[in-house]
């Protein structure tokens, strides 16, 4: 139950129950059985319900506050609750409700202390509200009726402690009967009491407001139609003078009553902001209550949807500041609720810029690391609003909102959309003047930082036809790989996700693949004929073996076997040929692909087959041994397959390698950094070499507008990176108007001999 300022038992006036008496009651309650407790309370029931006998007024007095407040203690620490329901407490307590005033003149007894027995009458019966049963006998028993009365007692201008505890008093306890209870709700209005709450909205005792504020809470709450009957005897003003009050455990019930109001109906927003309730709710915006604080966030939602007017006025009176704050609060729901006000004020293209200017863009990117689903969906989808404005696009992306998106853990299906339409929507902003400001940040800007995080963006986001723009003829490629080795290790990822888009974008348009001229037709003899002695012309022996072949199929097949069998070699004239470096296996897979152009390759066999075809230059064959190798990268394997496709010049395998690298950059620069070391300045003088060549600017006779220049650039380049100082300098290769040369046969392997 929330901080009320209502009262409670301590506010039965202490004279009137001896500290003797207080000591007594509590030592009681804590040590006698549970049979003893109920034969007190039927007790102090029966003190309640007889006549007593002493004549003086004071001591009758002093024995009814005793037995109520006997009652109230044991209520309130949930000792034979029950038992006392059972035995009559409530109907005791709903007459003392009902006590006559003093009537006798000069009874200064009754007249000095009047409305006490009322007071702590209606205090027991709250304490008696714990239970739905117990609230409904209450509400039976005739209750609400005397609490009315009690409410009528109050006089404008009236100072009296004693008749404002009553007040107070009444109010909690009628605010307890009509929680949950619509029947309870119903006998107030018919019995008059919202016009009589509205008058208490105006009583000189601050406390008497907040209680009837409450109350009113309650019953708009409950029955919607309660609402306009509230609005309807004239309490929005009253209301609003309460919500300027500084005390917190008041203006949280005006704000609370307000925010009810407008949930119950809709039309009521622009009588509540005519009442000038606007300015008072947003300074609770920096209210010291945290609950006041949530209720004025989600009323300033509610006023920014009634217009795009409403969203400015409400940015110009200062609300964003406290709203940004607010997302910095240890409450989850008063961070939800700042969010979801900050992204309907949002809705408003003039109010963007403002939320960005005090900070929120950051204060939103903060709460996307939130574990809360629902805490990162109003965050994100804030975010998105307010990137529609092109002067937001840059700042987002210079405080690194984009990796913030890229590293997010997002599980709520909702954010995962939110994120995605982010992303696009930044794809579609960075054109134009937003795309050459951020290609000046990252040239001029001093922060190196900043020049990183735009260098990110930019490799994700930007253009294709862009990017050798970027990258080459500026410093976009330098910033990435300088990222490699910040002392961030979020940077290192960030660097290493944007090199693997862009290397993702080398293979989709490779130059060795896409860009090639395609190969001559070539008519295969046919799978039937390997190893087949039918017509054979050459025998090898593999492993002892005879293998039976054909001069012509190896020939048009291979440049290797056509420089063996065609050129100024022995075995020209030779019909016999050992083969000493290759199993049987091996070599039966590499000529059966000679002879039918296709051949099923297992991850067993597929490094020493690569190593075959490489020797033998049989272009097909190995790029398909490439693929099935490239299936077997893992954290395991993939040093080991590295270096195979270094020694045997597999560039599409390095590729994968590279690309795979990339990818898991993250478990690689823990487990492999060893591989890293040293070599980060080869690969920077590599490609300052790079892209200050001449042949940049040629167009090759296979890269459509010189795009798959930079893309074979990259690609063939950035795998230095990752030779663990073997080659500091690697040869680039780079597409020609001529096609490449073919490579010239060794025959060191076969250990042959020149025909003297």
């Amino acid at each position: 139950m929330e901080s009320t300022g209502d009262c409670d038992h301590a506010e039965v006036d202490p004279w009137r129950i001896s500290r003797s008496w207080a000591a007594l009651v509590e030592h009681r309650i804590t040590t006698d059985s549970p049979a003893r407790l109920v034969c007190l309370a039927i007790e102090m029931v029966g003190v309640l319900n007889r006549a007593l006998p002493w004549r003086n007024p004071e001591d009758r007095l002093r024995a009814r506050l005793r037995a109520i407040y006997t009652l109230s203690e044991l209520a309130q620490k949930g000792k034979c609750v029950d038992e006392m329901v059972e035995n009559g407490v409530i109907p005791a307590l709903v007459k003392h409700l009902q006590a006559p005033l003093p009537s006798v003149e000069g009874d200064n007894c009754e007249k000095s202390h009047k409305h006490e027995v009322e007071r702590a009458s209606a205090w027991a019966l709250t304490l008696l509200t714990a239970k739905p049963e117990h609230r409904q006998l209450i509400v039976d028993g005739g209750a609400l009726f005397h609490l009315l009365n009690l409410l009528k007692r109050h006089k404008a201008g009236s100072s009296s402690q004693s008749l404002n505890g009553l007040i107070r008093c009444a109010a909690r306890a009628i605010s307890e009967l009509v929680r949950g209870n619509s029947r309870a709700g119903i006998l107030v209005r018919m019995g008059g009491g919202i016009l009589l709450l509205v008058k208490l909205l105006d009583a000189d005792d601050i406390y008497v407001r907040g209680a009837a504020a409450k109350v009113l809470r309650l019953l708009a709450w409950e029955n919607k139609e309660t609402g306009n009957q509230i609005v309807d005897c004239g309490a929005l003003p009253s209301i609003v003078l309460i919500l300027k009050s500084d005390n917190a455990d008041i203006h949280i019930k005006a704000v609370a009553l307000i925010s009810v109001l407008l949930s119950s109906s809709s039309n009521l927003k622009k009588d509540v902001l005519a009442a000038g309730a606007l300015q008072p709710i947003i300074r609770l915006l920096s209210s010291s209550c945290v609950f006041s604080q949530m209720e004025a966030a989600r009323l300033v939602e509610l006023f920014a949807a009634v217009d795009p007017d409403c969203s400015l006025a409400i940015v110009q009176r200062g609300a964003v500041r406290p709203l940004i704050e607010m997302l910095r609060s240890p409450e989850l729901k008063a961070r939800e609720l700042s969010a979801s006000a900050l992204s309907t004020l949002a809705q408003n293209s003039d109010t963007q810029v403002g939320i960005a200017h005090e900070g929120g863009l950051l204060a939103l990117l903060g709460l996307l690391d939130s574990e809360s689903e629902s805490l990162q969906c109003v965050a994100i989808r804030a975010l998105h609003t307010l990137l529609d404005t092109e002067d937001n696009v840059s700042d987002f992306i210079t405080i690194g909102g984009f990796p913030k998106l890229q590293r997010g853990e997002f599980t709520a299906q909702a954010t995962k959309i939110h994120v995605e339409g982010t992303v696009k929507k930044l794809e579609q902003k960075i054109r134009g003047p937003v795309f050459k400001h951020l290609l000046l940040l990252m040239r001029a800007s001093e922060n190196n930082t900043i020049q990183g995080r735009v260098a990110v963006a930019l490799a994700h986001l930007s253009h294709p036809t862009n990017q050798r723009m970027i990258f080459i003829d500026n410093i976009g490629l330098k910033l990435l790989l300088g990222l490699l080795t910040s002392s961030c290790p979020e940077e290192q990822v960030d660097g290493a996700l944007a090199l693997f888009k862009l290397a993702n974008n080398a293979i989709v348009i490779s130059p060795a693949y896409a860009d090639s001229p395609p190969p001559a037709p070539r008519v295969y003899l046919s799978e039937q004929y390997v190893n087949n002695a039918m017509q054979s012309d050459v025998t090898f022996l593999v492993e002892s073996r005879q293998f039976y072949a054909h001069r012509i199929c190896l020939c048009a097949s291979s440049d290797t076997f056509c420089a063996m069998l065609d050129g100024a070699y022995k075995e020209k004239d030779t019909t016999t040929i050992e083969i000493p470096n290759i199993r049987w296996e091996t070599f039966e897979l590499m000529i059966r692909f000679m002879y039918s152009g296709s051949v099923e390759i297992t991850p067993d066999i597929a490094p020493e087959l690569l190593r075959a075809a490489d020797q033998y230059l049989i272009e097909g064959l190995k790029r398909l041994c490439e693929s099935a190798v490239a299936q077997e990268i893992s954290m395991e394997t993939i040093s080991t397959i590295y270096e195979l496709s270094e020694d045997f010049h597999a560039t599409s395998l390095r590729h994968s390698c590279v690309l795979f690298i990339l990818e898991h950059f993250h478990e690689f620069r823990h487990r492999y950094s060893h591989l890293m070391q040293g070599t980060v300045s080869a690969i920077r003088d590599h490609f300052s070499a790079s892209g200050s060549s001449p042949m940049m600017a040629s167009s090759g006779m296979y890269l459509p507008q010189n795009q798959c220049a930079f893309y074979a650039l990259f690609i063939s380049s950035i795998g230095t990176f990752f030779v663990s100082g073997k080659k500091k300098n690697m040869k680039m290769v780079i597409m020609t108007t001529k096609p490449p040369k073919k490579k010239r046969p060794n025959f060191r392997a076969q250990s042959m001999e020149r025909n003297p």
